[in-house]
C-alpha cells in the first residue's frame, strides 16, 4: 500500500484530501510515512461542525502539516440561502450545482496549487454510491480517474469501518471529537458520518435532530437564516 502511495504521488504529484474524518486522517497518517512533507488540502464548506475546524488546526500544528484550505465559493449556507428553498417566505430559485460548488471547482483550484493527484479516504463500503464509483469501469483497484481531472487514490478503499478504527487506535490517533459527541448523543456508529452539517443525503437519518440537541446555539443560527429545518427535527 505504501508503495502505491509514493507511486501515485510521483506519476501525478497532487495532496491529501483531509475532511477531518477518521478515513482521511488514516490516509493521511499513510500518506506522512511515505512522504512526511505531503500537501494536505482542506475543502471547506462554510458549513462544517466548529469542533472540525478546532481540530484540523490543531493537527496541523501538532503534525506540522502543509495545510492548504480551499474554500467553497459562494459557500455552501450561502447557497442553500439564495434558493429560497429553506424560507417559508420565498420563492424558490434554481439551485447551484452543488456537485461544482463542493467538488469540481476546489477541487480545479487544488490541481492548480498542488497537483492533479489526489489520494482520499472514501471507502466502498460505506454506500452504494461509493462502490459503484471504484466499480463503474470493472477496476478494483481504489483508482478513480475524474472528468475534473483528478486522479483519486483511495488507499482504504476496501477496508471496513472497523479496520479503520483498529488503525487509529494501533497508532493512537486522536480523531475529531466529533465522533465521541454524537455518540454521547446516542447516535449509532453507521450513521456517524463527518460531512456538512446540513447534508441532504443524510437528513433521513435524523442529522438535524442531532444538532439541534448537541449544538443549539448553532442551530437556531442556521435555522434562523434557513427556517425550514425547524420542520425537519
Amino acid at each position: 500500500m505504501r508503495d502505491r502511495i509514493a507511486d501515485h504521488l510521483d506519476r501525478h504529484d497532487g495532496y491529501v484530501a483531509f475532511s477531518g474524518g477518521k478515513d482521511s486522517l488514516v490516509v493521511l497518517h499513510l500518506a506522512r510515512s511515505v512522504e512526511p512533507d505531503v500537501p494536505v488540502a482542506f475543502f471547506d464548506s462554510g458549513l462544517e461542525y466548529p469542533e472540525t475546524y478546532d481540530y484540523i488546526r490543531e493537527l496541523a500544528t501538532n503534525w506540522h502539516l502543509d495545510l492548504h484550505v480551499i474554500p467553497s465559493v459562494p459557500t455552501l449556507l450561502q447557497v442553500l440561502v439564495d434558493s429560497g428553498l429553506w424560507d417559508h417566505t420565498r420563492t424558490g430559485r434554481p439551485v447551484p450545482d452543488l456537485q461544482r460548488v463542493l467538488i469540481t471547482d476546489p477541487a480545479k483550484r487544488a490541481h492548480e496549487q498542488l497537483g492533479p493527484g489526489e489520494l482520499w479516504g472514501v471507502r466502498a463500503d460505506e454506500s452504494a454510491a461509493r462502490r459503484a464509483l471504484y466499480t463503474r469501469h470493472g477496476r478494483c483497484d481504489g483508482v478513480i480517474a475524474r472528468l475534473d481531472g483528478t486522479i483519486a487514490y483511495g488507499p482504504i478503499w476496501n477496508w471496513s469501518t472497523s479496520e479503520v478504527w483498529g488503525y487509529a487506535a494501533y497508532h493512537h490517533l486522536s480523531v475529531n471529537p466529533v465522533y465521541a459527541k454524537l455518540a454521547a448523543l446516542g447516535v449509532r456508529e453507521e450513521h456517524s458520518r463527518l460531512s456538512h452539517l446540513i447534508d441532504g443525503n443524510h437528513l433521513e437519518r435524523g442529522r438535524l435532530t442531532w444538532l439541534q440537541r448537541g449544538w443549539p446555539t448553532l442551530f437556531e443560527q442556521l435555522a434562523d437564516a434557513l427556517p425550514r429545518i425547524r420542520q425537519m427535527t
